[in-house]
């Protein structure tokens, strides 16, 4: 489904924040993208949500060449995410009903089914009794569970979080974590960018280990490795 190839990524004026990158994430996976601060964590993330684009190599999603597809094009790939990501992007102007219908909107989906699809997802984060609060009145947890509501509203497949428990206290961060493994059990494949070992204890789940945006191939899998060596 995703694919790297010595996939190299260098900001105007900076260092690589990737370098020679290969790997494959399959459908349905759940896959923890760890590594220090300035690993390439939030890097590797926007090049699988086309929010960036490779300096050299390819990335592949679902075996369209990003690099390849047109600007007009990148809006209708990017239906098939949700992103979330440490800054919420809250409209702190409306309430959390009217936060999570928004992509909906943007999407052409509206009316009783458009409500049904945002009480659905509010429910799943435990925030359907707060349909009518602002922002602004919930907790860091709770702000973070409405961004994760906004994210799957649209029920896409492939899930992208960047450290969505970076700011949280214990509780609330284990809370966030059964939220993304219960998607992932329903067939959601899941890629989170984390420094928070806490949700990584079972052993079916993949770590990829970034290093000065290198992967570290030593240590990449609680389970078995899916990480490929450098291109030929």
């Amino acid at each position: 489904m995703i694919k790297f190839d010595q996939v190299t990524k260098r900001y105007p004026g900076s260092d690589e924040a990737l370098k020679n990158v290969s790997l494959n994430i399959e459908a349905g996976e759940l896959v923890f993208v760890t590594g220090h601060s300035g690993a390439g964590k939030s890097t590797l993330l926007k090049l699988i949500a086309a929010i960036e684009r490779p300096t050299s190599g390819t990335v592949l999603i679902a075996n369209q060449n990003i690099s390849e597809l047109k600007p007009s094009a990148i809006p209708f790939m990017r239906r098939r995410f949700g992103l979330i990501f440490q800054d919420h992007k809250l409209l702190y102007d409306r309430n959390c009903f009217e936060n999570v219908i928004l992509p909906l909107h943007i999407n052409g989906v509206t009316g009783l089914e458009a409500a049904k699809r945002v009480r659905a997802a509010l429910d799943k984060v435990g925030l359907l009794h707060k349909e009518k609060a602002m922002p602004i009145t919930l907790s860091g947890g709770e702000q973070q569970r409405l961004a994760i509501a906004r994210a799957v509203v649209s029920r896409p497949s492939i899930l992208i979080a960047d450290e969505p428990t970076g700011n949280l206290d214990a509780s609330y961060a284990a809370d966030i974590m059964a939220i993304f493994h219960a998607f992932h059990q329903v067939g959601v494949t899941v890629i989170m960018a984390t420094h928070d070992a806490r949700g990584m204890s079972a052993s079916q789940n993949r770590v990829l280990h970034l290093n000065h945006g290198a992967l570290n191939h030593g240590e990449l899998n609680h389970g078995e490795s899916k990480i490929e060596g450098s291109a030929s």
